[in-house]
C-alpha cells in the first residue's frame, strides 16, 4: 500500500475529462505528493465495487464522471456506505442543465470524444484547403473529397474554406488558357469536380474592383471583357472534357454556393 494519497479518477468512458478536472483542482495545492490513478470504462456495479475496494485499501478518494444515472446513483450510495470521499464531477451539472432545458439527457458515455473527433476532422479539412489552394499542388486532387474548378475570381478559395468547415477536404484549380490543367483532373470521378460558372459582366466588375483594391489600373488585360470571354470559353471546354456538374456563382453568395455543392455531395453519397 502506498503512503501517498491516491485519487481514483473513475469514468464510464476513457476518463480524460475527470482527470483534467482533478488535475485542475490539484494545481491549487502542492499536489506533487498525490497520485492519480485512472479507472476507465466503468459500466456496471461490479466495476464500482472493484474501485471502491481499491480506494478503501489505499485510503484514497474517488472523483468520477458517470453519465448513466443508475451507475452514478450506485457509486454515490456505495461510497457513502464505505465511508469514502467521493466527488461527482459531471452529474450535478447534467441535472441542472436538465432542469434548465426541460429535456432528458441521452446518458451515453464518450460523446465528448465524438465531438472532439468532429472538431479535428474540421481542422484537418481547413488545413487541407490551405495546402491545396489555387492549384498549389495537383496531388491534392487525388486526395480531395471535392475539387473546385474555375477561372480567377470565382470564389474558389472562400468556398474551399466554407466547405472545409463542413469537414470536406477541398482542392481548387484555377483555369488559365495559357496553362495546361493537371492531368489528375481528368482521371478522378467527375462527381468529385464542380465547375464554377460566372457571367462575363459580373466577372468584369469583380476583377476591376480587385485591381483597384491593389492600387492598379482597372483597364488591365486581366479585367478586359475580351480576355474574360476567352477564359470563360476555355473553362467551358475543360468542364465539358471533365464531364462534371456546374454551379453558376454569378449572383450567389459564397454560403449559398457552398450549400448547393454540399447538398449535391450528400445526394451523391446517398445514391451510392
Amino acid at each position: 500500500m502506498s503512503n501517498m494519497p491516491i485519487i481514483y479518477v473513475v469514468s464510464d468512458s476513457v476518463g480524460e475529462t475527470a482527470e483534467l478536472v482533478t488535475k485542475a483542482a490539484l494545481s491549487q495545492f502542492s499536489g506533487n505528493d498525490i497520485i492519480i490513478k485512472r479507472f476507465p470504462f466503468v459500466e456496471d456495479e461490479s466495476n464500482v465495487d472493484e474501485v471502491i475496494s481499491l480506494t478503501k485499501s489505499d485510503k484514497g478518494m474517488i472523483a468520477y464522471t458517470l453519465v448513466k444515472p443508475e451507475i452514478r446513483e450506485y457509486m454515490k450510495e456505495a461510497t457513502m456506505k464505505a465511508d469514502i470521499l467521493a466527488y461527482d464531477i459531471i452529474g450535478p451539472l447534467i441535472d441542472q442543465i436538465q432542469l434548465l432545458y426541460g429535456q432528458t439527457p441521452i446518458n451515453k458515455p464518450g460523446l465528448i470524444h465524438k465531438l472532439d473527433e468532429d472538431y479535428f476532422k474540421k481542422v484537418e479539412a481547413i488545413e487541407f484547403a490551405v495546402k491545396y489552394d489555387d492549384g498549389r499542388d495537383p496531388r491534392g486532387i487525388m486526395k480531395a473529397d471535392i475539387v473546385l474548378v474555375g477561372v480567377s475570381r470565382t470564389s474558389k478559395t472562400p468556398l474551399s474554406q466554407y466547405l472545409a468547415h463542413k469537414r470536406l477536404k477541398v482542392a481548387n484549380i484555377p483555369l488559365v488558357p495559357e496553362v495546361k490543367p493537371p492531368d489528375e483532373l481528368f482521371t478522378i470521378s467527375p462527381d468529385k469536380c464542380f465547375g464554377l460558372k460566372i457571367s462575363s459582366e459580373k466577372l468584369n466588375g469583380i476583377r476591376r474592383e480587385r485591381l483597384k483594391s491593389l492600387g492598379l489600373s482597372d483597364d488591365a488585360n486581366y479585367a478586359k471583357l475580351e480576355r474574360i470571354n476567352e477564359e470563360l470559353m476555355y473553362f467551358e471546354k475543360i468542364i465539358e472534357r471533365i464531364g462534371c456538374p456546374v454551379v453558376d456563382v454569378t449572383n450567389k453568395a459564397v454560403e449559398e454556393t457552398a450549400n448547393i455543392i454540399y447538398n449535391m455531395v450528400e445526394k451523391n453519397k446517398r445514391q451510392k
